[in-house]
């Protein structure tokens, strides 16, 4: 039997053993595989098989032993720009353990497709933007594990959230257009038609989200004293946009911007929702207070 094979494959993580080898976690379209690097300082393929590489893997395997060993690594996508910014580094290294604590959700192929376009798509952008690229990877892969509450309609009275929507980012931003503290961009004004948040009284326009029920609720069906997650209205149009499917909607998902206040907001909603749904706390959330 041939134990020789070879796969495309992306480097999950690195850790060093006994002797100066690595354990190696990779992820391909087939699912997760564990592999040993041997070499000390000097090998050349150390440098190949770091985390965030993908390429093609050159494994032998020993089915009597149970072992695997990584005899070569031909790189064919890195991200150099992840060792100048430490929120990058730290943004892999959240969605590397999201896809590690949950088994790629049970969906190898499609989870592989996702981390690399979210890790090929943050080494292009400049910081700001690649922070909204986090929150649009969090919530496509909370889609990905079957929990992602819709954002079309209130639960309890089937309202319709927006209509004739357009992208976020389409309309004039307020205050003349000053961008927002930490270079994020000042929310522009919404552009749809109706919104089921719109309170006749005027003031702030909310959504609640209910953990109890997984979904979101208008304005009109929640008391103020009614537990659960409140999200603005750009904020909850932001994930309706990134939720989208369509050449269209993911276009203007990335060309979207949010108010520093209402990014605070859909970041601390998103963290906890991933938690939530793995069912465990995120090491690299606490390692990177302040960064993420």
């Amino acid at each position: 039997m041939n134990r020789n094979v070879s796969k495309e494959a992306l480097v999950l993580s690195v850790k060093e053993t006994a002797q100066d080898n690595r354990s190696v976690r990779l992820l391909t379209k087939e699912g997760m595989e564990w592999a040993t690097l041997f070499g000390g300082p000097k090998s050349k393929l150390r440098g190949a098989v770091s985390p965030w590489n993908r390429g093609v893997a050159y494994i032998y395997k020993n089915e009597e032993k149970q072992s695997a060993k990584i005899t070569d690594f031909d790189v064919k996508k890195y991200h150099p720009t992840f060792r100048e910014s430490l929120f990058k580094s730290f943004a892999a290294s959240l969605a590397g353990e999201i896809v590690l604590k949950s088994s790629a959700a049970g969906s190898p192929e499609q989870c592989y497709v996702l981390l690399n376009g979210f890790l090929d798509g943050m080494d292009l952008l400049g910081e700001d933007e690649a922070r909204l690229g986090l929150l649009r990877f969090l919530w496509r892969y909370l889609d990905l594990l079957g929990v992602r509450p819709q954002t079309q309609f209130c639960s309890r009275c089937q309202k319709e959230f927006f209509s004739g929507s357009a992208a976020l980012g389409d309309g004039p931003a307020p205050n003349g257009g000053a961008a927002a503290e930490n270079g994020l961009a000042a929310a522009p004004s919404s552009n749809y038609s109706k919104s089921a948040l719109e309170s006749p009284a005027g003031g702030k326009r909310l959504a609640l989200y209910s953990p109890a029920e997984n979904s979101f609720v208008c304005q009109d069906c929640f008391s103020l004293q009614e537990k659960g997650t409140r999200l603005s209205e750009p904020a909850l149009f932001y994930l309706a946009m990134s939720g989208g499917t369509s050449a269209a909607d993911l276009a203007a998902a990335r060309k979207a911007r949010l108010a520093q206040g209402d990014y605070g907001q859909l970041k601390a909603f998103l963290y906890e929702l991933v938690e939530s749904a793995l069912g465990t706390r995120l090491r690299t959330l606490e390692s990177g207070k302040g960064i993420l």
